[in-house]
């Protein structure tokens, strides 16, 4: 039988297909300098993908395709639109970072859109074949993304160790998969969830579920698993930075969501301690190595590491959580969506500010709040909505995930709360660090002004901070309307 297809479900990654096309083609018609043009394609593509995400949320009913494997349903929706935000801003963050250096201009547009096209994939994929094939989308542009500078070692040493490590989880997590196909025979999420609430359940099963999380916990840069995040994103050019520490990242997690809500819920034993003992573990290394670091980069790479930790406890409780553990699986989702916009303003601002300095050294804002008062605002906002504190955006999103702590109850739930709340307070002291270096030190002395060392802040980059800036302002003040999106994405259609 030939398979249904709907097309108004696909339209989103039809929209964002046909735009990569386009970006290729115009790539090579366009003149040398004109190029920077393909970015302004890419932008009305990614917003374009968006319509089909509001009109097929109006319409308000699920939609199944290829035998289950692929689902349009509100969670999917809610994740598609937030990978969509996420590229946009990206996009935004780049244009005039990747026209003003040495970069090839349309390729990089190729591979941020083909990357993002495997996130809305992912949030649909509903099997091991589907979600494999989303999560090596994601992956694979990202590999030369994280090269692209390419007369710079460091980049070339970044993208080299994501590439060993990705290809080393990619195995690691396929040979988990085979053994749960060979035990449920099947690679449908919903005949594996079945499989797992059985009674004949196999101890090969707990062994092939750890494989398969140990692979995606090197995705999400989960501590003992993180080792090539720090060098790869202080390699990496800083919008591919940006794009990695949120979109790359919620990638994995929606994939690490899916797979346990979905496939491996009824087996909680053999995958919550797993979860249990990343979440600690990142939370806990990732901020004491925080603490040390003198690169802005390193210390927001080493505070994307913790917060993913922050992300994983709902995860880890999830299995005692009652009512199927829906405020377990809201956090998460909620935590993602707040993360993307505090990191990527964070990121926004060091680029605006890197290219006055051309350091990026956490000693170069020394003294921000006089040179450039707004952008230390800015600044100071997102660092403190990353520390969780009211009425930033980040406090939600730590009230959000010790809900879930509390509604599990159980022993090992309340020591993962007592875990995140002392890591919350070790966050804020180096959050607080880089605030106090902005605003109570002499400025650094700064650098004379050249073409990419001006006080200027293009336009594109203005509104990446300001959209970034009014979403964590709106979140902290009013965060109703989160909290409703992460209703809803696990709402029945």
């Amino acid at each position: 039988m030939n398979p249904h297809i709907d097309y108004h479900a696909l339209a989103p990654e039809i929209v964002l297909t046909a735009t990569i096309l386009v970006v290729l083609v115009a790539d090579l018609v366009f003149p040398a300098r004109q190029r920077w043009q393909t970015s302004r394609i890419a932008g009305i593509g990614v917003l374009g993908a968006l319509i089909p995400v509001l009109t097929l949320a109006a319409d308000g009913h699920n939609r199944s395709m290829f035998g289950g494997a692929y689902e349009v349903d509100n969670y999917a929706l809610a994740l598609k639109g937030f990978f969509l935000v996420v590229a946009y801003v990206t996009l935004l963050m780049s244009v005039d970072y990747i026209r003003e250096g040495d970069y090839y201009q349309g390729e990089f547009y190729f591979l941020l859109l083909t990357s993002t096209l495997g996130m809305t994939v992912m949030a649909s994929a509903r099997d091991l074949i589907s979600l494999f094939v989303a999560l090596e989308t994601i992956s694979i542009p990202a590999f030369v993304l994280a090269a692209w500078r390419k007369h710079d070692r460091r980049s070339n040493e970044a993208g080299l160790k994501f590439f060993l490590i990705g290809v080393l989880s990619t195995a690691i997590m396929l040979y988990g998969m085979s053994l749960i196909f060979g035990l449920s025979n099947s690679t449908l999420l919903s005949v594996i969830h079945k499989y797992a609430a059985g009674p004949h359940t196999k101890a090969i099963f707990a062994v092939g579920i750890f494989l398969t999380l140990a692979g995606f916990a090197f995705k999400v840069s989960a501590v003992p698993f993180h080792w090539w995040a720090p060098d790869t994103y202080e390699g990496s050019p800083t919008p591919v930075t940006a794009f990695l520490s949120v979109a790359s990242k919620a990638g994995g997690f929606v994939a690490l969501l899916t797979i346990i809500k979905f496939g491996f819920l009824p087996s909680h034993d053999s995958w919550q301690p797993i979860l249990w003992v990343l979440a600690a573990a990142s939370m806990t290394l990732g901020n004491l190595t925080a603490l040390r670091q003198t690169n802005i980069v390193r210390m927001l790479a080493y505070s994307s590491i913790a917060q993913g930790g922050f992300i994983l406890v709902p995860l880890a409780v999830a299995g005692n959580v009652p009512h199927g553990g829906n405020s377990a699986w809201e956090a998460v989702v909620v935590y993602l969506l707040v993360y993307g916009a505090m990191n990527l303003g964070a990121f926004a601002v060091v680029i605006a500010w890197a290219r006055r300095t051309g350091s990026g050294e956490i000693s170069s804002f020394r003294g921000l709040g006089r040179t450039n008062p707004k952008l230390a605002l800015m600044f100071s906002a997102f660092l403190f909505s990353l520390a969780g504190i009211p009425p930033l955006a980040g406090w939600f999103a730590k009230f959000v995930m010790f809900r879930a702590v509390f509604d599990a109850g159980t022993t090992g739930a309340v020591v993962l709360g007592i875990i995140a709340a002392v890591n919350s307070v070790i966050a804020f002291v180096y959050y607080a660090g880089v605030a106090r270096q902005i605003w109570f030190h002499e400025p650094a002395e700064l650098p004379a002004e050249t073409p990419t060392r001006s006080t200027q802040i293009p336009l594109a980059l203005n509104a990446a901070m300001v959209l970034t800036t009014v979403t964590v302002l709106i979140i902290g003040f009013y965060p109703q309307f989160f909290a409703r999106l992460g209703e809803l994405a696990f709402r029945p259609g």
